[in-house]
Parts: C-alpha cells; sequence; structure tokens
C-alpha cells in the first residue's frame, strides 16, 4: 500500500520525538510504500546521510517548512517551536493533499509530534486516518506540587492551560473524530481522548528498540561488585522527580551503596543540597550528561533503575534497563506504568510524596538485600521487551493494523454505496 506519514520530528539514531518518527517511517517501509512528510532544518542532512549508507527503497521523504519561517529552532524550544509545529501542521495538508491527487494513498498516519492536543490537519484528507502514538495526558498529582518551585509551579500550571486550550480547539476534535484509530501512550492520555469523542483507541508504548539493541543489552553481566549501585538517568528537571529518589535512597541507607544520577538541567543545584541535607552526598554520584554509549556502559556496572517520573509519556531509558536485564523501581504513572510490570520491578502508587518516598524506599531494600529477586525480575523484563518491544516485531504489527484499517474502509465505502444505490431506487 502507499502511506503517507506525517513526522515533524524525525531523526535516526536518536531517542523520544526524533526516534519515534525515524523508526515507525523504517520499520513500516519494510512492508508498504512510505512517504514521510517533515522539516529540513531539523534532520535533513542526517537522514540521507543514513540512507546513503543503508538505502531503503520504500522509504521516501518530502521536506518542507513556513516560508516565513524557514528554521523551527530559530526562536528556542519552547513555546515558539510549538507555535512553528501548529503552523507547519496546517501547510503539511496542503503538500499532503497535492501528493494525494498523484500518488492516491491508502492510509494517513500523524506520528510525532506524541502530542493529543495539537490537530493534525492530514485528517481531512478522505481517506483512512491514524493519530499516534499521543501522550500529553498526564499530570504531576497535586499532592506533589509542595516540592516544586515557584518556576516549576508556573511550568505545570502553564502546561494544563495549553492543554485546556487544545481541547477546546475544534480541529483537535475534528481530528479525533476523523481517525479511524487513537494510538495513546498512556491510560491518563486514552481517558482525555474519549473526553474528545475518540470511539476507538489503543493504548500501546511509543518506546521501542532495535533487535541488535536487544540483543547486545541482553549480554550485559550481572554486577557483582562490593558496592551496589542504583542508577536514575534523564534530563534533571522537575517533574522527573529526581528528589524522590535521592529521598528514598537516602531513607533506604544501604550499607555499600551509590546512586547514579546521569543527566543534567536545571534542577541540580536543587538536587546536590539535596543530597547535602540528607547526608548522601558522597554515595549520590552526579555524572552529568553523558553520550548514550557512555550512558549504557554506566548501566552495565548498575543492579536496578530507578525512574520515578510525575509525568512521563514515554520512557526510553526504562525499556533499555529491562532490555538490559536490570529491575525497574517507577511510579504507576505514564509511560513507565504502561512499560513495567509487577514481575519486572517495582511499580509505586503516587498518592503522597511520603509514601511514596516510603515505597521507593522499600524497594531499593529489597533489590539491594535479594540477588535472586534481582535475577528473577531481570530476566522477566528482557523476556517482556524481546515479546513487546522490539521495533521489528512494534512494526510488523503496524503494517497488518493498516493493512486491516483500509481493508474495513473500503468494505464500510462498498455498504454506503450499496445503501446510496437502494435508496435512490426507492
Amino acid at each position: 500500500m502507499k502511506i503517507l506519514i506525517s513526522a515533524y520530528s524525525c531523526e535516526p539514531g536518536r531517542g523520544s520525538e526524533p526516534g519515534v518518527g525515524w523508526n515507525v517511517a523504517k520499520e513500516v517501509a519494510k512492508y508498504h510504500q512510505v512517504w514521510v512528510l517533515t522539516r529540513p532544518d531539523e534532520s535533513k542532512a542526517i537522514i540521507e546521510a543514513e540512507l546513503a549508507r543503508h538505502p531503503i527503497p520504500n522509504l521516501n521523504f518530502v521536506y518542507f517548512t513556513l516560508p516565513f519561517w524557514q528554521n523551527s529552532l530559530r526562536w528556542g524550544q519552547s513555546g515558539a517551536i510549538q507555535i512553528h509545529y501548529y503552523l507547519w501542521q496546517i501547510q503539511a495538508y496542503f503538500v499532503a493533499r497535492k501528493l494525494h491527487q498523484h500518488l492516491h494513498f491508502d492510509l494517513t498516519h500523524h506520528v510525532t509530534f506524541v502530542k493529543y492536543s495539537n490537530p493534525s490537519f492530514l485528517s481531512l484528507l478522505p481517506i483512512p486516518f491514524i493519530w499516534g502514538p499521543v501522550g500529553g495526558g498526564e499530570s504531576a498529582p497535586k499532592a506533589f506540587w509542595q516540592d516544586f518551585s515557584l518556576r516549576a509551579k508556573v511550568y505545570e500550571i502553564s502546561r494544563n492551560f495549553m492543554r485546556w486550550l487544545g481541547e477546546i480547539d475544534p480541529f483537535v476534535k475534528i481530528t479525533a473524530t476523523k481517525s479511524c484509530l487513537v494510538r495513546a501512550t498512556t491510560e491518563d492520555t486514552a481517558k482525555r481522548l474519549q473526553y474528545l469523542g475518540v470511539k476507538n483507541i489503543q493504548v500501546i508504548s511509543e518506546s521501542g528498540l532495535p533487535k541488535q539493541e536487544i540483543i547486545s543489552l541482553g549480554k550485559y553481566p550481572i554486577p557483582n561488585e562490593r558496592v551496589t549501585k542504583f542508577m536514575s538517568m534523564g534530563r534533571l528537571l522537575h517533574w522527573k522527580g529526581f528528589h524522590l529518589g535521592i529521598r528514598a535512597f537516602a531513607t533506604a541507607n544501604l550499607p555499600n551503596s551509590e546512586y547514579w544520577i546521569l543527566g543534567d538541567g536545571p534542577e541540580r543545584q536543587r538536587l546536590e543540597k539535596l543530597a547535602i541535607e540528607l547526608g548522601v552526598r558522597t554515595k549520590v554520584k552526579f555524572w552529568g550528561r553523558l553520550p548514550r554509549s557512555q550512558s549504557l556502559e554506566k548501566l552495565k556496572e548498575c543492579i536496578a533503575l530507578i525512574h520515578p517520573s510525575l509525568h512521563d509519556s514515554g520512557g526510553w531509558v526504562c525499556l533499555e534497563a529491562m532490555a538490559a536485564g536490570r529491575p525497574v523501581i517507577c511510579l504507576d504513572l505514564g509511560g513507565p506504568g504502561v512499560q513495567v510490570t509487577s514481575e519486572t520491578g517495582f511499580k509505586i502508587i503516587a498518592n503522597t510524596p511520603e509514601q511514596t518516598v516510603q515505597d521507593l524506599a522499600v524497594a531499593i531494600t529489597r533489590l539491594g538485600y535479594e540477588p535472586q529477586l534481582r535475577l528473577e525480575m531481570g530476566q522477566a523484563a528482557k523476556n517482556r521487551v524481546r515479546e513487546l518491544f522490539d521495533q521489528e516485531k512494534m512494526g510488523r504489527n503496524l503494517a497488518r493494523l493498516y493493512q486491516q484499517i483500509v481493508e474495513q474502509y473500503h468494505q464500510k465505502m462498498q455498504l454506503e454505496n450499496t445503501g446510496c444505490r437502494i435508496q435512490n431506487t426507492k
């Protein structure tokens, strides 16, 4: 079939939004002819270099950007990029409509941004439309706002306001109702989509790993060192919950243990101060932002991943840790709550900060003292990633889903045409 994919963010070798765009397009192109709408300023040179090294015959890219705002990164990464994104979606419709007149696509699919509160005007084309993965319906529980700085509270309020604006945008509602299927990354997002009138919702993780990487990570040996090391990785932002991880580690008070935090961001100074106040600064090591290869090498030395994020649609690092046979300690919120099970780690209910820290500490203590539990959870984690989060399998399943949706669409159109002919006869 001929598939049109909208991927505002798309780049090989990346995680997060760019990785989602690239991986979906690459895997689906193994089964169908694929055209991808994306921007030239972010990744054209990288995409074309990758295709020169590893050609994918069925994969075609259509680059365009706003004629009056050609560099989407020119005015920063926050509000300006969201305005550019919205306007780019409008332009994408006209580019797609012209392409459809010549190529006659069977189906369109919006992939990135992974955001439910902005419309995709490709839904206006007269062919089946899939929306997602989309997330963003998650919120930090109000009880946890007490730990946020004024700047962090303003961020959360602004985020909620922008989400509300999206939900009252008539074009978002049109996108929702015209979708044959919406792929939500979390249950929270699924509930908000139901409110928008979506009938057919599939809750599925946005993240996946290449088969070769799953194999490589699966060969990581279990560390058997005198010092037991736990690890967190990500941007040091308030909603990532690293302050909860530090408090829990201090509460657990394991002998001969360390807590490694990989990443950088505006919360680093506050986190370092917290570690000093709790008397664990010598045991909590801040490594800063490292290249991905070095981060994975650090993972090799740790027994488990602590990922206490308060609202996270994805969670690539959780899959990397699981593939490496490391149990994951996370909150039962957002994307990690979909990826992790009671067999592969600990999902902590987040009612209050005090209760959450205590329960996180219990999980840290158990993994620290029970090597057999670590082995069992680690093996279950490997199995789960191989079964559900292998990009090749995810791509194959999506290609089949395309086929089913197009067949159902044509059957529906045939029934409607038959009904019209009968009505005209009467």
